[in-house]
């Protein structure tokens, strides 16, 4: 799953990279919300892999 974190920030840099150098304002901000998604996903991805872990350690 990190990898479609990661997936969603590196498209979201070259969305937002192509809009600065094109110009294209919907594009750059296009690209800063991919980035801020993949972001928000990475983070939750971890706060869920920490749950997990202390379940399984209270668990044990």
């Amino acid at each position: 799953m990190a990898d479609e974190s990661e997936f969603e920030q590196v498209k979201g840099n070259l969305k937002e990279t192509a809009g600065n150098v094109v110009g294209n304002e919907k594009l750059e901000q296009e690209g800063k919300e991919d980035k801020t998604f993949g972001k928000v996903k990475e983070v939750a991805e971890n706060a869920k892999d920490k749950f997990n872990d202390l379940v399984y350690k209270v668990k044990k």
